[in-house]
């Protein structure tokens, strides 16, 4: 006898290009993979999370006061922000940045327009 592993051929595998092709997968131990969509969702394909509740927050900008200042706050009285006029106004969807934008006012309705989408990179 000798010491080396003995080496096994294997024969290769074939599997039918048609429909019955993920089963076969299936059957050799593969997972079956859902059909990938063609086309984007359509409004119908997404009514199922139309009545999900989000958190959308439109920060026009920020300021720092002690607790004191803050109690003594009335109608009428201006806290300074630390943004400028004309700045972009950052849009917040769950706590997640997800746009900019501008204020704009519209038959005396305070509104936003979105500038720019922020795109999460990873």
């Amino acid at each position: 006898m000798s010491d080396e592993p003995e080496t096994r051929q294997l024969a290769p595998v074939h599997l039918p290009e048609d429909a019955a092709a993920s089963d076969a997968a299936v059957g050799l131990g593969a997972t079956s993979l859902p059909p990938r969509p063609s086309a984007p969702p359509s409004p119908d394909d997404l009514q199922a999370v139309f009545d999900v509740p989000v958190k959308v927050q439109a920060v026009l900008g920020r300021s720092r006061m002690d607790i004191g200042d803050l109690l003594r706050l009335k109608p009428g009285m201006v806290v300074e922000l630390d943004r400028r006029v004309g700045e972009p106004v950052d849009i917040f969807v769950n706590n997640r940045l997800i746009a900019r934008g501008e204020v704009v006012l519209i038959d005396s309705t305070l509104g936003i327009t979105l500038t720019e989408i922020i795109r999460k990179e990873g």
